[in-house]
């Protein structure tokens, strides 16, 4: 019996086998990107869908298909071929979920792929009820058989090839795969379709059931909006999760970096910049650890020990200043790295000062433990240093403090810098046990201490003011602010008795930004009144090495309203020359919102001269040590005469402090020094007894204010 196909169906029949290919692809790749739960969802939902675009392709082309009779489709083999389709794309999803597909497997997979898709078709054709029966060709059928797995394992490896592809890539190629696999299922179905052979005078029994052009604009319609439904569900949950895992990657990422700058954050707190060693802070916490442990363990009866050790390297200050920054520096880290060989693995070394060490030991038994670790420490430390291909020799001395024999609890530190200070005066390069009587002096440092911390808050320093000389008027340009503390019970105290202190214990940086904004308050002060003075300050080399102390005091000057060049920055050489780089910055800083600036002490140091042109510096102050001597020593004033030349050919001004005689103050007129200062022409002084100096309450023959300096 002749047969034919409606062009239209088998174009409907393509359309729907490429578009389920596509789906089946974008689907297969659904699955193999999701997990849990989620995954066997897809898995089900899209072997329902992907199994149905296959079964719409086959059904489009049954119906397609014409013969000289009315045709028509059992109800329950149509349903079964439409489960077996199902059945095979539920193979195929589970096989294409998987990340890794051997050749075996993937072998598995297309022969069960392919016999499901082979039995839906040859079940669907049974749903023709047909009498006589359908004869096939034997031949035909196998042929659609290998095709069917064929067609199966190519969509297999086409999961696979475009899982490993980028997204911008894959669409075009998931386009051409779904093109070949729509051919090779068409190819499957028509192959299948030819190996029926239907005798002349066949009776379709079933004509009256599935059948005519309503089942299949009904089947196409149904079908085409599953599968287009489905894949827009599938590329919006693609994007949703793209944009999920780019979200979670983003947070990811700035956890990554929160942390690293917690780290960083933490080392910068607990850690030494130079040595990497543990800071005073990180040490301290250390000890009170260890004391809390050693509480628990001895519970009343000392069966435990701990000892800390205050380690000072002796003869490191003439080599940074002989061998400068770098070699010191060098020294340092090498001597860090030494201690911490000599120290124990359950011992803690800490850098808190510029050549000071602490060590903590704990489980000490006796005395003995401790001199046998600082035996260690003295030797190593005594071994040469090359640097610069020189060998450079240094020592070391050792505070020891053995708790709880020796020093009281909050005092171990102390104690062992006492001990320290007692090895140093023996001559150096030893140890010392603490005693008892050394805590005299050590009682009255923590009090000195302790009263510091709460000195500023009580109000209880104040700024004194030296006049400074113009050399050639011989009138008052300037004046220099000196830290005073008034101690409700030691009277005014010099900063020669508390600085150092303030320094040791952390409290430097705090009382350096108080002065800066005293002095420019006073400045605003004296300006109401009717004084402009230029006020210089001395900085210390720990604001120096402060982030923001530009900002500082340029918030400072702000909040007082005070011109930029009324505030005049002092630092000595020798901390100048210590850390070129900082000290670059830090000018710079300042330069910038218009800080008058200086080199105070000058002549101390080494290789400064080399190192001048690149400070924006307006002021060099010569060292009184010269001073002293200008009288006296020739050399002393070959010194200076040298230091005002440079200076003046630089385009810097020079300032002689210390001057104390008549003899000095000539020398320095004839040596053409630009501004003097010292107890010569007045003592530092209060800020209300210089503001009655410029009004004409003065000390009989004392030098008046420059003009300049009394606002009209």
């Amino acid at each position: 019996m002749p047969s034919q196909h409606n062009l239209w169906g088998v174009a409907a029949s393509i359309a729907i086998a490429v578009l389920a290919s596509y789906v089946a692809l974008d689907l297969a790749l659904r699955v193999r990107g999701t997990y849990g739960r989620l995954r066997l969802a897809w898995w089900a939902a899209g072997s329902v869908v992907m199994g149905t675009g296959i079964w719409a392709m086959h059904f489009i082309g049954m119906l397609a298909f014409q013969l000289p009779i009315r045709l028509g489709f059992t109800g329950g083999l149509t349903l079964l071929s439409w489960a077996a389709a199902v059945a095979a794309s539920g193979v195929a999803l589970g096989i294409a979920s998987r990340l890794a597909v051997g050749p075996r497997l993937l072998l598995v997979g297309a022969l069960a792929m392919g016999l499901g898709i082979c039995g839906m078709h040859y079940i669907g054709m049974a749903a023709l009820d047909m009498a006589p029966g359908i004869v096939w060709d034997p031949v035909k059928v196998v042929l659609s058989a290998l095709i069917a797995v064929a067609a199966s394992a190519v969509a297999l490896l086409m999961v696979m090839l475009l899982a490993h592809r980028e997204s911008r890539r894959r669409t075009r190629s998931q386009i051409f795969a779904s093109l070949v696999m729509g051919a090779a299922i068409c190819g499957m179905h028509y192959t299948g379709m030819a190996a029926a052979q239907f005798p002349a005078g066949t009776v379709c029994l079933s004509a009256d059931q599935l059948s005519g052009p309503n089942m299949l604009a009904i089947v196409l319609v149904t079908t085409g909006i599953m599968l287009l439904g489905t894949l827009f569900a599938s590329i919006l949950d693609a994007r949703l999760q793209s944009t999920a895992r780019r979200l979670a990657h983003s947070l990811q990422q700035a956890n990554t970096r929160l942390e690293t700058a917690n780290a960083e954050l933490q080392k910068q707190a607990f850690a030494d910049a130079l040595t990497g060693l543990p800071n005073r802070l990180l040490f301290e916490d250390r000890l009170d650890q260890a004391l809390a442990r050693l509480d628990r363990a001895n519970h009343g009866h000392t069966h435990e020990r701990l000892a800390v050790f205050f380690v000072d390297l002796d003869g490191f200050k003439p080599i940074n200043d002989s061998f400068g920054h770098a070699a010191g520096d060098f020294i340092l880290r090498k001597a860090a790295r030494r201690l911490e060989r000599a120290a124990r693995l359950s011992d803690t070394v800490a850098r808190v000062g510029g050549d000071e060490f602490l060590v903590l030991l704990e489980h000490v038994h006796d005395i003995a433990d401790c001199t046998l670790v600082a035996d260690r420490i003295l030797k190593a430390l005594t071994r040469p240093f090359v640097v610069f291909d020189k060998q450079l020799q240094i020592a070391c001395s050792i505070g020891i403090v053995l708790y709880p024999d020796q020093g009281e609890r909050d005092k171990l530190v102390a104690h062992a810098d006492a001990a320290m200070y007692v090895a140093k005066r023996a001559g150096g390069g030893g140890y010392a046990l603490f005693e008892s009587h050394m805590g005299a002096d050590v009682s009255n440092q923590l009090a000195l201490q302790s009263d510091l911390r709460q000195a500023i808050d009580a109000g209880q320093f104040e700024l004194y003011y030296q006049p400074k000389i113009d050399g050639r008027r011989d009138q008052i340009s300037g004046v220099e602010a000196l830290i005073r503390w008034n101690h409700p019970e030691r009277g005014v105290l010099s900063p020669a008795l508390f600085i150092g202190l303030a320094e040791r214990f952390g409290l430097i940086g705090r009382l350096g930004s108080w002065v800066i904004d005293e002095a420019c308050r006073q400045i605003a002060a004296w300006s109401r009144e009717g004084l402009r003075m230029r006020v210089a300050v001395n900085l210390s080399v720990h604001q120096l090495r402060e982030n923001g102390l530009a900002e500082r005091v340029e918030a400072a000057l702000r909040r007082h309203k005070v011109d930029a060049s009324q505030l005049l920055c002092e630092i000595t050489e020798s901390v100048a020359m210590e850390d070129l780089k900082a000290t670059q910055v830090a000018f710079s800083g300042l330069a910038r919102i218009g800080v008058y600036l200086a080199i105070d002490d000058f002549g101390t140091g080494y290789s400064s001269l080399s190192y001048l042109r690149q400070l924006p510096a307006q002021q060099l102050k010569i060292d009184r040590s010269f001073v002293n001597d200008l009288e006296v020593k020739v050399d002393a004033r070959a010194v200076v005469e040298a230091v005002i030349r440079l200076a003046h050919a630089l385009g810097l001004r020079v300032v002689a402090e210390g001057v104390e005689t008549a003899g000095q103050r000539d020398i320095l007129l004839e040596l053409d020094c630009d501004e003097l200062q010292g107890y010569f022409y007045a003592r530092p002084m209060q800020a209300h007894v210089l503001l009655e100096w410029s009004r004409g309450v003065k000390p009989e023959h004392a030098v008046d204010f420059a003009p300049s300096t009394i606002e009209g």
